[in-house]
């Protein structure tokens, strides 16, 4: 959607209410996507390819989990210049998620709070979303975000990540498993020590099982929270290495008011994303970078509100970066700026090296 026309639409958008907003942008991509009206939503997309966790990305810049939990509109993020998208979070069964009002919008912050709770349409469906879209065939990355059902008690978690696990295994370029939001009871203690080694444990033996049976190895990403203390953050990444996976993602929103306690609906409950996310999730991502060291994969979101944001995330050590709230407040022209300035900063690294400075 080019920037003039998302410059009309945005102050109608913004004069609804936040979550009745985000169903029709989300109805009308799903039904732009593969009409003749699809080149509204397309932009250039930039050609900056990298290698990670054995996947050839076609630019740093992916969607974030979160925004389109049931997979309906892949191609119209295509479309946009993503060079990878990742939707979710699936769990095993439908559910509603947790009462309305759950989305709030804080335009002076720049940002938004949503307790949403895992609302989607469940596996079934979110996989038939999944293979009917065309993005996986222009060479560009898929990743699918799972997570586990309100109902289900915290020690039977493991069981629907594995369900789901093992729906989403032969649709996805890399799964990424949420272990991190707010807005499911009891959710962020699977990142605790004990939980979190037999967790992962139980993830790996899977999907060593699925490797066999699928013939293809697909990498394993976990998703974790900005408001983890320094030990915490050192405990996640040995797991993690422990364990086998393949990546992280740094982070989900906060619950961190501090920034937004004066202004309307700063004190509702759920996670905070947008511009005061962005000092939180990069702290995250440094003390990630320093305990795994160079070349293990890190994707970057939280606060990338600007490319200058994005340069900031890399500067952190992250290797890609996602958007979310960014996209919501700057509109679709917000991905190719992203992803030029990463370019750009690569190449001129590059010619640096060579020159020897």
């Amino acid at each position: 959607m080019p920037l003039t026309l998302y410059g009309l639409v945005r102050p109608i958008l913004f004069g609804l209410d936040a979550e009745q907003a985000h169903d029709i942008s989300l109805n009308a991509l799903a039904a732009l996507q593969h009409s003749p009206l699809r080149g509204l939503l397309r932009q250039p997309t930039v050609n900056d390819p990298v290698v990670l966790a054995g996947l050839h990305f076609p630019n740093r810049v992916g969607l974030a989990a979160g925004l389109d939990k049931n997979a309906r509109c892949i191609d119209a993020w295509g479309a946009m210049g993503f060079g990878f998208v990742e939707v979710g979070t699936v769990t095993p069964l439908a559910q509603s998620g947790n009462p309305k009002p759950r989305m709030f919008r804080l335009p002076q912050a720049r940002a938004l709070i949503n307790r949403l709770g895992f609302n989607n349409d469940g596996l079934e469906a979110f996989i038939a979303n999944v293979q009917g879209a065309q993005f996986r065939q222009s060479g560009r990355i898929l990743g699918l975000n799972i997570g586990k059902n309100a109902a289900t008690p915290i020690e039977r978690a493991t069981q629907d990540y594995l369900v789901c696990l093992d729906g989403v295994y032969p649709h996805a370029d890399y799964v990424s498993v949420n272990i991190s939001s707010p807005n499911t009871q009891n959710l962020r203690s699977l990142q605790s020590d004990a939980a979190l080694d037999g967790f992962l444990g139980a993830l790996a033996q899977r999907r060593e099982s699925l490797q066999k049976t699928h013939g293809r190895r697909v990498p394993l990403f976990v998703k974790i929270a900005p408001d983890l203390q320094e030990d915490q953050v050192r405990a996640i990444a040995q797991a993690l290495r422990r364990h086998g996976m393949d990546g992280v993602v740094a982070t989900n929103t906060t619950l961190d008011r501090q920034a937004v306690a004066a202004l309307a609906h700063g004190a509702e409950t759920g996670g905070l994303s947008g511009a005061p996310l962005l000092a939180s999730s990069n702290r995250v991502i440094r003390q990630l970078r320093q305990e795994l060291g160079a070349g293990w994969p890190i994707i970057g979101v939280g606060g990338v509100m600007s490319a200058d944001d994005a340069l900031n995330k890399l500067s952190a050590g992250a290797d890609l970066v996602q958007l979310y709230t960014g996209l919501i407040y700057r509109g679709p022209a917000l991905v190719h700026q992203c992803a030029a300035a990463l370019s750009a900063h690569r190449l001129r690294a590059k010619k640096d090296l060579e020159l020897g400075h």
